[in-house]
């Protein structure tokens, strides 16, 4: 679903992300993590298509976005961490509209707006503008919105942030069945709990380089760490003070 080579970009004389290559297969899960400006989002930007990479290859689904831009945009459900909502409309408006933004049929996007709200316990709320929506209650709106076109491909970036107990898990629950149905997440996180729970593959970025890219099973087993501790990895690979070391993969 996703392949990178060498894949790169620089603000000035900063290299935000240098050289990464990586690959998430249909039905799989990929975590992506990192410290603090590791080059998580600059690398989430590319492969949404805000930024372009400066230097290597990057398909999505078989396609790379100089020829197939809106191939790939209508492939990839896309949940950043900041997401902006128009709060002076009210749901059912806001799917409607942006139904309409992917040329999408009115008839679906009403039916797949209501069951969609339905799945995520927001039907009461249709009609309410979501201005007056609680913080994981617009989280969970963005989320529907993401799922409008039925993409092969989520994005998602920091899924968890603002939910409570319950909603995480439905959200956990929902990027399960994603993943089982055959499409692919590709999920940055900080909530390692969350990452060792749900991914197939790990991938972790530190000052730009990919420092590990494998299952989680084997790359606790290869830095020696007791009971799958991802945090204990993390860590080993991340540590401030020192470059880190390339992993082969």
């Amino acid at each position: 679903m996703i392949k990178a080579r060498n894949l790169a970009k620089k603000f000035q004389t900063f290299r935000a992300v240098d050289g990464v290559d990586f690959d998430v297969p249909e039905g799989v899960v990929y975590a992506f993590l990192g410290p603090n400006g590791a080059g998580k989002t600059t690398t989430i930007r590319m492969l949404t298509g805000i930024l372009e990479p400066d230097q290597g290859e990057l398909e999505i689904g078989g396609y790379t976005y100089k020829k197939n831009r809106n191939d790939i945009l209508n492939m990839i459900g896309y949940i950043p961490d900041r997401p902006f909502l128009y709060g002076k409309m009210t749901a059912i408006e806001l799917l409607r509209f942006l139904g309409s933004l992917r040329r999408l049929d009115a008839n679906y996007v009403k039916t797949r707006s209501y069951d969609l709200l339905e799945k995520f316990r927001l039907t009461d709320f249709a009609n309410e503008i979501v201005e007056r929506y609680s913080h994981g209650m617009r989280q969970k709106l963005v989320m529907a919105s993401a799922l409008l076109h039925k993409p092969k491909l989520l994005i998602v970036d920091e899924p968890m942030v603002g939910l409570d107990p319950r909603a995480a898990l439905q959200i956990k629950q929902l990027i399960t069945d994603f993943a089982e149905a055959g499409h692919s997440v590709f999920m940055s996180t900080h909530t390692l709990e969350v990452a060792a729970q749900l991914c197939h593959r790990v991938g972790i970025i530190h000052k730009g380089k990919l420092v590990a890219d494998e299952t989680l099973n084997s790359l606790t087993e290869r830095m020696k760490t007791d009971d799958g501790d991802l945090e204990a990895v993390f860590m080993a690979l991340t540590v401030d003070g020192h470059e880190p070391e390339a992993i082969p993969i």
